[in-house]
């Protein structure tokens, strides 16, 4: 499991991570302002509150959390399978 490190604000609901094995990367959350639990969100500054947890996810305000492997995936453009060798599935040939 990888964790943020460290978080930078950006513009339009984007956040610039750095994780713990150093790879850095920028998310983009955009799609998920105004919906649902997110709908907090339509207050920028709310948005702008974002702080790393204990296990390395962000956290605004107790009541949003998101998971830093999936972070990780969509900051460093990399697959499940990547991260996670045991996802990978080997073709059977009869």
């Amino acid at each position: 499991m990888h964790k943020v490190t460290r978080i930078k604000v950006l513009k339009d609901y984007r956040l610039e991570l750095a994780f713990d094995d150093g790879k850095n990367g920028v998310v983009d959350l955009s799609h998920l302002a105004g919906k649902g639990v997110f709908s907090a969100w339509t207050d920028y500054g709310v948005f702008q509150q974002v702080r790393i947890g204990e296990s390395g996810e962000l956290i605004w305000n107790e009541q949003i959390d998101l998971c830093p492997d999936a972070l990780y995936l969509q900051a460093t453009h990399q697959r499940p399978e990547d991260i996670f060798p045991a996802l990978k599935h080997e073709p059977v040939c009869a």
